[in-house]
């Protein structure tokens, strides 16, 4: 069920977000009514919700809304929230205060998945710290990297430092064995922010020449956990190392917050 400020989507009401494509979202997985991670979640929702629209979101009313459209649902999906203002006009965004709360669901896919090929590519996301709608420059690079015969794309700025994926957070395990997570402007994941409080990690800048160094490398968002990367452009990383198996069995045993 997709619901509107808790009522059934007027599909007027979403032409907006084909049309402009102006606003910002948080994508939660839920496994067994819980969710790691759901503070920060809301938190994310309310601070973007500042940036983009210059408006207050009440993190209780958005849990309300969730819970009405999710409540009842068993096993392990992926909840969706945007944020998104219906009347935004195009020619006049200053004008674009008065956002709503878009929920939808989806399935979620079982954990853990396979490791990831990327493609390093130059590109740098729009406002990095805001998890916003604007993923056309990420699809496309996912794109073209998947006809490149890679799984996915791994952003690198005009500086050489590489800072993170279209849709995820990526680490990596140095010479020492060490989790270094690339300092830069990246979206400050959640599932990032949990590894952050449960494994010790050093926030460093992250070079495209030190890639040859590293021992392996790993890309997180809420969907995925932890996800092994097995090669960054021709570099081949190890997918067994038994940092990557701490860190994941570290995200699978944060207690999830009930929705």
């Amino acid at each position: 069920m997709a619901l509107l400020n808790g009522q059934p989507v007027d599909p007027d009401a979403l032409k907006v977000l084909g049309l402009t494509n102006y606003g910002h979202f948080t994508s939660m997985r839920v496994d067994d009514g819980h969710v790691r991670g759901l503070g920060l979640h809301l938190e994310r929702l309310v601070r973007d919700c500042r940036t983009v629209f210059g408006a207050t979101l009440h993190s209780e009313q958005v849990l309300g809304f969730v819970r009405e459209a999710v409540g009842g649902i068993a096993g392990s999906f992926v909840v969706r929230v945007t944020v998104f203002d219906p009347a935004f006009d195009m020619g006049h965004p200053a004008t674009a205060d008065a956002p709503k709360v878009l929920v939808t669901h989806r399935s979620a896919s079982d954990l853990p998945l396979p490791p990831l090929g990327v493609k390093t590519v130059p590109y740098q996301r729009d406002i990095a710290q805001v998890k916003h709608l604007g993923l056309f420059g990420a699809l496309h690079h996912r794109r073209a990297a998947q006809l490149d015969g890679f799984d996915d794309a791994l952003f690198v700025g005009p500086d050489h430092l590489i800072s993170e994926g279209g849709t995820w957070n990526v680490g990596f395990i140095d010479e020492t064995g060490s989790v270094v997570w690339p300092k830069g402007d990246v979206l400050p994941g959640v599932t990032m922010g949990l590894l952050q409080q449960y494994h010790e990690h050093t926030t460093a800048p992250v070079s495209l020449d030190s890639v040859g160094t590293v021992q392996a490398a790993f890309a997180t968002n809420t969907t995925i956990g932890v996800r092994p990367i097995s090669t960054i452009d021709d570099v081949q990383l190890s997918t067994e190392h038994p940092v990557l198996t701490a860190l994941r069995e570290a995200y699978l045993g944060v207690p999830g917050d009930p929705l």
